[in-house]
């Protein structure tokens, strides 16, 4: 397993952050539906209390990518690799998230992600294990 962190500081206090997130989810959901077979398909979007993080907001969405592959390319894929699915859990400051692809059962991206008031100092945000912190790359 590969493990990568990345600290990046922001010009903007975490609750401003958390506003122009969700701006930009929406407004990019928005513009890249433009068609059947193109944009994003929300499956579920329902909050839990018992979840990563605490209590928040899961959502299981599907990313239709066929548009953005040449069409000589895309005509000899299967309709299952030409969609990206999203699992999130969003409990602010902490959020999960997880893609897979239909057509390649075993692959999988997951993403864990804080946002801290600090300038990414802080030695060990997610708690990682002596084995995790020497697998990881910062």
């Amino acid at each position: 397993m590969l493990i990568k962190e990345y600290r990046i500081p922001m010009p903007m206090s975490v609750e401003e952050y958390r506003i122009a997130q969700l701006y930009m989810i929406q407004k990019k959901s928005r513009e890249e539906s433009c068609g059947e077979g193109s944009g994003v398909e929300i499956l579920e979007n329902k909050p839990y209390t018992d979840g990563p993080g605490g209590t928040g907001q899961y959502t299981h969405k599907v990313y239709h990518i066929g548009m953005h592959i040449p069409s000589w390319f895309r005509s000899i894929l299967p309709k299952a690799a030409l969609r990206v699915e999203e699992e999130s859990w969003n409990a602010y400051p902490y959020t999960r998230t997880r893609y897979t692809c239909p057509f390649v059962e075993k692959f999988s991206i997951d993403i864990e992600t804080y946002y801290k008031s600090d300038t990414g100092n802080q030695a060990d945000v997610f708690n990682m294990s002596a084995a995790e912190k020497r697998q990881r790359t910062i």
